[in-house]
């Protein structure tokens, strides 16, 4: 039997008897109907469930109210969309959940049919397993003199995602992702102090912290023969101050690493006083021999402007033009455009929070260069990350000549 509580949102009765009935033969026990939006805020008030598969077209409150309604609760169950609606206004309605925070783990298009069904469960049994995982809304208060001393005990760690490349399947660079190694809440994601960090005016502390962890990685690697560029996140409004890049420079070649293997990326979440300091400090760094990304182009204040104007040497796309590309075929054309773009400008074209063997077919089809995300690897630790480098290079000394130097596929 399944054992997930899942709650069908469902306006016409014959349609909602139908889901009820296709989800029993599945093997689905736990299973409410709900005959409208509002019928559905009232049972998920009373008790939680795994999943909620919803109509958009209901008199009421309609499928999108309900979406919005849902980002209230304490922790969103999982979502699931039907619709007769086209697949363009199904994937808006997507994307004002994931903004919403609310993760979606299937679209059906009415009228549902068996197999629809059987693989909506077999994503939410993946879904459920990465939804458990993530942190509560119960985000802590975290006072400045706390997150100055953790950055003194260098309790905020530089972890590792391998970036790959679509050319030779072969890890080819590496994003820096902090964890807060906390003593008494243990591992901790960025999404848990990062913003506090900012408040409390301490992130150029960490862009310091992250940057020193890194060359000290890429020197570990270095001893076992692997050179290997890294990406260090750079908040923008810290190029307001004119002598940043110098400094950034001094303390790379201080610590005997080279600009030419640091990539800084752009972050979105701040912007400089005026434009004049932004484009000054990025020639700067592009002029000290660092490379510089353009960090979640399709979300935010990205721009095609922006990209063409700016000295950037490689184009990040933010996974939310990935998730949900193999089925929205807007979002595919949008994806395949934006490769095209980048590969045409120069620049070394990186897709993030690649999840599935399709997206990644489809990356290579659309000649991605580089790809990073759950499917390849988490962020690791520098010693794991070497092992990982060390795996790669004694899994290509057992392949014949032939293979060892032909194009690759991943191994994720």
């Amino acid at each position: 039997m399944f054992p997930y509580r899942i709650l069908i949102v469902e306006d016409q009765a014959f349609q909602r008897e139908y889901l009820v009935n296709l989800f029993r033969e599945q093997g689905v026990s736990r299973l409410e109907a709900a005959a409208d939006g509002e019928d559905a805020l009232s049972r998920l008030k009373a008790r939680e469930f795994d999943l909620v598969l919803s109509d958009l077209m209901m008199p009421g409150l309609d499928g999108v109210q309900l979406i919005q309604r849902l980002s209230e609760l304490k922790r969103p169950p999982l979502l699931a969309i039907m619709s007769s609606s086209s697949r363009r206004v199904m994937g808006s309605a997507c994307r004002l959940a994931s903004v919403l925070g609310i993760t979606v783990v299937g679209q059906i298009a009415k009228p549902a049919l068996p197999l629809s069904i059987r693989r909506l469960l077999g994503k939410l049994e993946k879904g459920k397993r990465k939804h458990d995982a993530l942190p509560t809304d119960d985000r802590r208060e975290w006072k400045p003199d706390e997150l100055s001393a953790a950055l003194k005990n260098w309790q905020f760690q530089a972890w590792f995602q391998p970036k790959k490349s679509l050319g030779d399947g072969r890890i080819s660079a590496a994003e820096a992702l902090v964890r807060w190694i906390h003593p008494q809440h243990g591992t901790l994601m960025p999404g848990e102090f990062i913003s506090s960090l900012g408040q409390a005016g301490l992130d150029e502390a960490l862009l310091w912290l992250v940057l020193e962890q890194a060359l000290r990685a890429q020197a570990l690697w270095g001893e076992a023969g692997f050179r290997i560029p890294v990406s260090v996140n750079l908040p923008t409004h810290l190029l307001d101050d004119p002598s940043l890049p110098d400094r950034l420079h001094d303390f790379v070649v201080t610590h005997a690493g080279a600009p030419g293997s640091i990539v800084f990326e752009l972050l979105e979440c701040s912007t400089t006083v005026a434009p004049s300091n932004y484009y000054a400090g990025a020639c700067r760094l592009r002029m000290k021999g660092f490379g510089l990304a353009q960090d979640d182009f399709g979300q935010g204040y990205s721009s095609f402007y922006n990209l063409v104007s700016t000295p950037f040497t490689e184009l990040k796309i933010d996974r939310a033009l990935i998730r949900g590309c193999v089925e929205d075929d807007g979002l595919s054309t949008a994806l395949e455009s934006i490769v095209s773009l980048g590969r045409q400008l120069g620049l070394e074209v990186v897709a993030e929070g690649v999840e599935s063997k399709e997206e990644l077919a489809m990356l290579r089809r659309f000649e991605c260069d580089r790809v990073q995300g759950f499917l390849i690897s988490e962020a690791v630790a520098p010693q794991l990350f070497l092992q990982l480098l060390m795996d790669e290079r004694a899994n290509v000394a057992y392949l014949p000549a032939s293979r060892a130097t032909a194009t690759g596929s991943l191994h994720a």
